[in-house]
């Protein structure tokens, strides 16, 4: 391993230059192109062009919104709903890792995706993301999915359009302002897709939103508001919190 590039990366403010660099490494290709990005603010992760989650290595385009360590609780709550045969949606899907990795988890599952950015889906593409759909979040399915959807997951973006410039500048510069823009509180996209969930979800399906501990009691309330059985689930060790919302028996 170069010295000189883990003291680059180093300077750049990477606090683990040491394990970037043997990455970087490892790539193989150009070794000065690919520490010129990172050093330049480029996540890491799309340096690369992978990112692990859960396990799995994804696939991550310039530009697309990168798997975060903490979405494993949305995965972990899905697959604790999901059963093989399950019709699962990702919707706002990104790369496609959450509804990979819970089918990866589960087994033989029908899995759909659906992103607005037209790079994210074909990352999720790319990613074998199952059935990915691109378009306004439900405007991109097909009808056959009406009622049908035993679990729905969604990451959809949930930071306050103020904060987006208090984000790392790796986030707030080199991920798509549509996946990170939640509106004024950063809620808008998620009550959206609480109201919308119900039409889709098929009797008892589950509707799994992540959010912000913080946010939490405006997600839940978005939620009940649409007529679901909600709760809110938090892991402390992974700074992660997701609401759940069923459809009510009977």
């Amino acid at each position: 391993m170069s010295a000189a590039v883990v003291a680059r990366l180093r300077a750049a403010g990477c606090v683990f230059a040491e394990d970037e660099a043997a990455l970087m490494l490892e790539a193989g290709g150009d070794l000065e192109a690919l520490v010129a990005r990172r050093v330049a603010g480029e996540p890491l992760e799309q340096v690369l062009g992978w990112a692990e989650f859960c396990g799995l290595r994804f696939a991550v385009a310039p530009g697309v919104f990168v798997p975060r360590q903490r979405t494993r609780v949305l995965v972990r709550e899905a697959v604790a709903l999901a059963r093989p045969g399950s019709v699962v949606l990702d919707l706002c899907c990104g790369t496609g890792a959450v509804g990979v990795a819970v089918a990866a988890a589960v087994g033989a599952v029908d899995l759909h995706a659906a992103d607005v950015d037209p790079a994210a889906v074909a990352c999720a593409r790319r990613n074998g993301a199952g059935s990915v759909h691109e378009g306004d979040l439900y405007d991109a399915l097909p009808a056959a999915l009406r009622g049908r959807v035993d679990v729905l997951v969604a990451n959809a973006p949930y930071v306050p359009t103020g904060a987006i410039a208090l984000m790392p500048p790796e986030a707030r510069d080199h991920e798509a302002r549509a996946a990170l823009d939640g509106g004024d509180d950063g809620l808008d996209v998620q009550r959206r897709v609480a109201a919308g969930a119900p039409e889709w979800l098929a009797p008892g399906g589950a509707l799994l939103i992540e959010t912000s501990r913080g946010q939490a009691p405006g997600t839940l309330a978005a939620v009940t508001r649409a007529g679901l059985t909600a709760r809110v689930v938090t892991d402390e060790d992974l700074a992660g919190t997701v609401v759940v919302g069923q459809v009510p028996a009977g």
